[in-house]
């Protein structure tokens, strides 16, 4: 039989951890860590008052400025594209951005916890940890990075303990109609 891209299988190990909903059970544990420490450090954002509302900014700014003074040396913490991406656009817009951070933060860390689009909460919630670290920060951002790509990879059974068992069969992915959208699939002109 010729190996088609549908036809292609991966190594087992990856069927089973990535497509068994027998782990979802650790995929569930996963999950809810890594939403419970963007919840966390994004309501601690909101309620503070210095990354929402008239004093946001202000936190961000700061962070930022320290990003940009870890750029000197022959190895720098801060690549000099990045720098210019802070100075150029994040410093200039730091209100917006100051916004953007706190509120994603909490919106990934509730769409984990809750097992809502896991597998595209997972893929923010690491950009936001690549963003941190590409700025010269540590932290735990390196394993929450490393969890949400398997969580990514994982999409499929991340959130089966959670909303999307029972959110994607009803909405559907790009490439497959769900429940409630085969209706206008089915009714779409087709052309000849």
């Amino acid at each position: 039989m010729e190996q088609t891209p549908n036809t292609l299988k991966g190594p087992r190990c990856a069927e089973m951890l990535f497509n068994d909903k027998r782990l979802s059970f650790l995929w569930l544990i996963l999950r809810v860590y890594v939403g419970y420490e963007w919840i966390t450090a994004g309501w601690a954002k909101i309620v503070s008052g210095v990354w929402i509302g008239a004093n946001a900014g202000g936190a961000l700014q700061g962070f930022l400025n320290g990003s940009l003074a870890k750029t000197a040396g022959a190895h720098p913490d801060v690549s000099g594209w990045y720098a210019y991406f802070i100075s150029h656009v994040a410093l200039p817009h730091a209100f917006f951005f100051s916004h953007l951070v706190a509120i994603g933060e909490v919106l990934v860390g509730a769409a984990l916890i809750l097992g809502v689009f896991t597998g595209v909460a997972a893929f923010f919630g690491a950009f936001m940890n690549l963003n941190f670290m590409l700025a010269g920060t540590v932290s735990t951002n390196p394993v929450l990075f490393v969890i949400e790509v398997f969580l990514v990879l994982a999409w499929r059974i991340a959130g089966y303990i959670g909303l999307d068992k029972w959110v994607l069969p009803m909405l559907g992915t790009p490439w497959q109609h769900g429940k409630c959208c085969k209706g206008a699939a089915e009714q779409a002109p087709t052309q000849q």
